[in-house]
């Protein structure tokens, strides 16, 4: 991954957007400010690391918009005083840092230069991730108790067991599951659910 000088900020405060992209210029990094997640899909940039203000669901609304274009960009969540558990679940949800704002020009340049780094060791396994789950999502819950089973080795009999359906009836559910994930075999859909973090 080449390095990365362009900064995608999404944040539909206006004079934060203003105050950030200022902060920013000192250091040589470009901005590309956004207003919201649906502003970025028009405009869909070719590299960079995003900055998004952490609001309720933006996260994971931002890593669907990146599996339906199939890339990932690093993304750096920030918030005013955010809680310890926020900061956890912006990471879980796929954030590979958190900011608190505000914060200094010279912070903001060291936070993003230890997250372009982080990228760099982590991106193409997060695209993997991202589009594994993202081909997961299709799934019908009962499809996906069927990966997980042959995820774990199971056979149609001791999937059938554990889920109380027939043999026959997980059959079905198998074919299904490998068409809606494009797997031609089942070691495919094996490889898109470890990839989806559904088993380790």
């Amino acid at each position: 991954m080449e390095r990365i000088s362009n900064l995608i900020l999404i944040d539909n405060d206006m004079r934060r957007r203003a105050a950030i992209s200022h902060a920013l210029s000192s250091g040589h990094i470009h901005v590309e400010p956004f207003e919201n997640i649906s502003e970025l899909s028009s405009t869909w940039p070719r590299s960079g690391v995003i900055l998004i203000h952490d609001e309720a669901g933006a996260i994971d609304d931002l890593i669907e918009s990146m599996a339906r274009h199939g890339e990932w960009f690093p993304i750096i969540a920030f918030s005013e005083a955010p809680s310890a558990n926020r900061i956890v679940e912006a990471i879980l949800d796929g954030a590979i840092d958190y900011i608190a704002w505000p914060i200094s020009a010279a912070e903001l340049n060291d936070t993003l230069s230890r997250a372009i780094d982080r990228a760099e060791s982590v991106g193409n396994a997060k695209l993997r991730e991202v589009m594994a789950r993202a081909r997961v999502e299709r799934l019908t819950r009962r499809e996906r108790e069927v990966l997980g089973g042959v995820a774990s080795g199971l056979s149609n009999r001791l999937i059938g067991e554990r889920l109380s359906i027939s043999p026959r009836t997980v059959e079905i559910h198998r074919a299904n599951m490998l068409n809606k994930l494009g797997a031609n075999h089942t070691s495919d859909a094996i490889r898109i659910a470890i990839e989806a973090a559904l088993v380790n």
